[in-house]
C-alpha cells in the first residue's frame, strides 16, 4: 500500500511541479498564444507513459530475469552447497525484516549475482555458477549480503521511481519543445508540420541520454549502500575479500543489459562512459568499505 502512495504521490509531484515552473517561466501563456498545448492532457500522458513504463518493467522483472538469465529456481536442495544456499538466504532476509527472496542459479562461468522484485517480500536472488565456483563461502555470503540489502533498501522501486520520474520529463519537454520548433522557426499555424516530429525525436534522444547519466549516477550510489548492507550482514572483511575476488575477473559483467543495474558488478568503461556506469569501480568500492568504521 505505501508504494502504491508514493506512486501516486510521485506523479501527482511531477505534475505540481511542471505546472508551476512553466506557469512562473510564462512559458504557458506563451504556448496558448502559439496555437496552445493541452497542457494538463500533457502532463497527464507524460505521467503514465514515463512511470507507467518503469512500473510495467519492474512487475515483470523477476518473470524477465528468470527466462532472459536462465534462472534454476532451488525448491528442494539437491547438495549442500545448495542447503548452504538457501540457509544463507533465509538468515540475511530475517536480519534485514525482509521475506524470504525465492533463491536461483543461472549459468555463466563469470562470477555475479543479482536481486530483483516488485516488492521486499516477493522478491529474487540469483547467482551465478561461476561466483559460485570461484569464491569461498565467506567471499558468497559477502555477495549475498549486498544482494538482499538490495531488496531490504527498496532500490528496485527506488530506481524505478527514478526512472520513471525522469522519463516523465524527457516525454513532456520534448513535445513542449517540439512545439516550439514548429510554430516559431517553421511557423506552422494549426496541426503539427515535420519540425514538430522531428523536434520532438531529436530533443528525446538528447534529453534521454542526460535522464540515463541521472538514473545512473544513482544506481551508482545505491551500490555503495548495498556494499554497507552487505558487510554488516557478513562482515566488513568479507564485502572487501568478495569485491576484490570480482576484481580479479578481467571480463564484463554477463548480465544483460536490463538486468546490469541489479547485479553485484558493471561493466567496465573509461573516461566519458564512466557517466553511463551502473556500478562504481570495484576499486572505489573496495576503498570506501576499507575507509569506513569497522
Amino acid at each position: 500500500m505505501l508504494r502504491i502512495l508514493l506512486f501516486l504521490g510521485t506523479n501527482i509531484a511531477i505534475m505540481l511541479v511542471l505546472s508551476i515552473s512553466l506557469s512562473l517561466l510564462g512559458i504557458n501563456g506563451y504556448l496558448k498564444e502559439t496555437g496552445g498545448i493541452d497542457m494538463t492532457a500533457l502532463l497527464i500522458f507524460s505521467a503514465v507513459f514515463g512511470m507507467g513504463g518503469s512500473f510495467i518493467s519492474l512487475a515483470l522483472s523477476k518473470w524477465m530475469a528468470k527466462k532472459s538469465m536462465g534462472v534454476r529456481l532451488i525448491e528442494s536442495p539437491q547438495n549442500p552447497d545448495e542447503q548452504w544456499l538457501l540457509s544463507t538466504v533465509e538468515w540475511q532476509a530475517r536480519e534485514a525484516g525482509i521475506g524470504m527472496p525465492e533463491v536461483g542459479i543461472f549459468d555463466s562461468p563469470e562470477p555475479n549475482a543479482f536481486a530483483t522484485g516488485m516488492s521486499k517480500n516477493s522478491s529474487l536472488v540469483a547467482v551465478s555458477s561461476g561466483l559460485l565456483q570461484t569464491m569461498t563461502r565467506d567471499e558468497v555470503e559477502a555477495v549475498l549480503g549486498h544482494e538482499i540489502s538490495h531488496i531490504a533498501n527498496g532500490d528496485m522501486v527506488t530506481l524505478t521511481l527514478v526512472q520513471g520520474v525522469v522519463n516523465t520529463f524527457v516525454i513532456f519537454f520534448s513535445r513542449v519543445i517540439g512545439h516550439l520548433i514548429d510554430r516559431v522557426v517553421f511557423k506552422v499555424e494549426r496541426g503539427y508540420g515535420p519540425g514538430y516530429w522531428i523536434g520532438v525525436i531529436f530533443v528525446q534522444m538528447i534529453l534521454s541520454i542526460l535522464a540515463s547519466m541521472i538514473v545512473m549516477w544513482f544506481s551508482r550510489y545505491r551500490e555503495y549502500r548495498a556494499d554497507a548492507g552487505g558487510a554488516h550482514l557478513s562482515g566488513r572483511i568479507k564485502m572487501i575479500a568478495a569485491l576484490k575476488r570480482l576484481q580479479q575477473s578481467s571480463n564484463a559483467s554477463a548480465l544483460p543489459d536490463e538486468m546490469a543495474a541489479f547485479g553485484i558488478t558493471g561493466e567496465k568503461k573509461i573516461n566519458f562512459q564512466k557517466l553511463f556506469m551502473s556500478h562504481p569501480p570495484l576499486e572505489e568500492r573496495i576503498a570506501a568499505l576499507e575507509n569506513s568504521q569497522p
